[in-house]
């Protein structure tokens, strides 16, 4: 028995489309489309099958029984025209860094399998699974929309961070260019914006980056998990492998652009041993500064990675999961609580902690610098002047 789950906007095809051609000629309708989730099993992507949306009453259970033919070929994405009337999302957690976030995208194609921003897509009536990497909603009015929140005079210059819930350069991002757009804008403010990426499309906009951060005004994390190119590629399938990672880190640097890494996440019993390694080579070719994050599993992203554990680690299954627990009060693998869901807890915790910031300071990685509202502008009032 399948499922069904309800969705609508605009179904976007874009394979195919050449620079210069307008994107959205072969547009067209569905809404409230429904469409069938198979209990089958996909290749190609971080998450291998599609887990019941708990929002749902209605769900497939598999019946030992049941014969499921799998489906080798690779699931090809869908782009969702997203509809939003504002951009900038706010937060009130005192534990992320950022009060304000732009998110030029919901779902991520990079497939990351182990993302806790996953369970964001069920309130989308999607699957936190292989819909979350499949299923992309993609906001083409973003850079207008943001240019109108900051011309308003309720907006009160303050860091924005790129993104949230998603990677701004994800591949798609290559062809629609909806970050660049926002960053357009935010050179025209001079607001200042921090942006984190595992996707190397980053140095693309080094030029919009030099600009903001000569005022001060721009900063990137690169996330680095593992510098092992073979775990890299299961475990993130279509981000940047690690060297071009490394490579964006100088590229950054040498732009101007203030870049540090972030090693996240950190996944306890498989890749903290990999962080001093981490910090060094980034720092070796730029890297300014650092942080770090310890795996917390929530919702359906438990049974996603423990499904990949199976997959490709179960002789660690077992070891990995019971570490991550114990960073997360011992009997959880997730943990929303502020404080303690970003760096974790015990004796673990503690451990990862230490050896953190030993490796910073043998390698000479410093503080994050601060970034500076002090420049913003309003275009428009600056004509006024003339």
């Amino acid at each position: 028995m399948a499922r069904h789950a309800r969705c609508s906007g605009e179904h976007i095809l874009v394979k195919g489309f050449p620079y210069g051609k307008k994107l959205w000629d072969n547009v067209r309708e569905i809404p409230n489309a429904a469409r069938t989730v198979h209990p089958r099993e996909f290749h190609t992507r971080g998450a291998s099958i599609n887990p019941a949306n708990r929002f749902e009453a209605l769900h497939f259970e598999e019946d030992p029984h049941d014969e499921v033919d799998e489906d080798s070929r690779p699931r090809k994405t869908i782009f969702y025209r997203d509809g939003s009337q504002s951009i900038i999302a706010r937060n009130n957690s005192p534990d992320v860094g950022f009060e304000t976030s732009v998110n030029p995208y919901r779902g991520c194609e990079h497939g990351c399998v182990y993302c806790y921003a996953r369970p964001t897509h069920e309130y989308l009536g999607f699957s936190a699974g292989t819909d979350f990497e499949s299923r992309i909603m993609v906001k083409l009015d973003a850079p207008k929309l943001l240019e109108a929140e900051l011309s308003s005079r309720k907006w009160r210059p303050q860091v924005i961070a790129i993104s949230g819930v998603t990677d701004p350069y994800q591949p798609i991002e290559r062809k629609l260019e909806i970050t660049r757009g926002c960053l357009q804008v935010l050179s025209r403010f001079r607001n200042p914006v921090g942006i984190i990426t595992k996707n190397r499309l980053v140095t693309r906009d080094s030029d919009l980056l030099g600009e903001l951060a000569e005022f001060s005004c721009a900063a990137v994390n690169v996330s680095v998990t593992s510098l092992i190119e073979e775990l890299q590629r299961v475990l993130e399938p279509r981000t940047s492998p690690p060297h071009a990672r490394l490579e964006a880190i100088s590229k950054l640097r040498e732009a101007g652009v203030p870049v540090g890494v972030m090693v996240a996440p950190v996944i306890p019993g498989l890749t903290d041993h990999e962080m001093p390694g981490i910090l060094a080579a980034c720092a070796k070719v730029g890297a300014q500064f650092a942080g770090y994050t310890i795996m917390r599993l929530p919702f359906a992203v438990a049974p996603l990675f423990e499904r990949w554990l199976d997959e490709y680690f179960p002789e660690r299954k077992a070891k990995v999961l019971s570490r991550i627990r114990s960073v997360r009060g011992g009997d959880r693998l997730s943990d929303p609580r502020w404080g303690t869901r970003i760096k974790g807890e015990g004796i673990f915790a503690e451990q990862i902690a230490r050896l953190f910031q030993m490796s910073c300071r043998k390698v000479g990685i410093g503080p994050r610098p601060e970034l500076s509202t002090q420049h913003f502008r309003r275009p428009r009032e600056q004509l006024t002047l003339f």
